[in-house]
């Protein structure tokens, strides 16, 4: 599937006219780069508390994935920044690792809370690279959010499939509009 997305960021980039040199990003597109790495900075060490919490290997797998996504988006978009001159926002320290019995149970999240908490993450990532994407006037940028956009689509689809299958996933109500056929 990410070759599917490569495949299309390559065609756009190969047919998308941008000017020489390029300009300065805008402000827009300056605080898009910054809420985002924010967001992404902050939530390694986040991660890395849940990988203190959970002993569960699913859920280990799809933490330390997670992460290893969010430090390579992360790594990309802080060269981005440095390169075009946008200041990194202060971030979180890493957390130490534990050992996760350990933690005592008033202060242990449990893995449905980890789990929705990644979900919840991934849609706001996604919902940040959509927004910045629209902002953008430069092709390169809208491409480096298209880019951490599919990420993170692909990642939330496993996350989600993980999750059904375990009973982590919260479901709203079913709505049934008045006058429908019942089943």
């Amino acid at each position: 599937m990410p070759n599917i997305f490569e495949a299309i960021i390559d065609y756009i980039r190969t047919t998308s006219i941008d000017t020489d040199p390029k300009p300065r990003p805008h402000i827009g597109e300056a605080m898009g780069c910054w809420l985002y790495y924010t967001a992404i900075a902050d939530e390694i060490p986040a991660l890395e508390t849940a990988l203190n919490t959970t002993t569960d290997n699913e859920l280990i797998s799809l933490v330390k994935e997670a992460k290893k996504l969010a430090n390579h988006q992360k790594g990309i978009l802080e060269k981005f920044m440095i390169d075009e001159g946008i200041p990194l926002s202060p971030i979180s320290q890493s957390k130490p690792k534990s050992e996760p019995n350990s933690v005592s149970l008033g202060v242990k999240v449990t893995d449905d809370e980890i789990a929705n908490f990644i979900a919840i993450k991934v849609a706001s990532n996604i919902v940040l690279c959509s927004t910045n994407m629209t902002q953008s006037v430069r092709n390169d940028i809208g491409l480096l959010w298209a880019r951490f956009h599919a990420e993170k689509m692909i990642y939330g689809m496993e996350l989600k499939t993980a999750m059904r299958k375990r009973g982590w996933i919260k479901v709203p109500p079913y709505y049934y509009p008045p006058g429908a056929p019942s089943n």
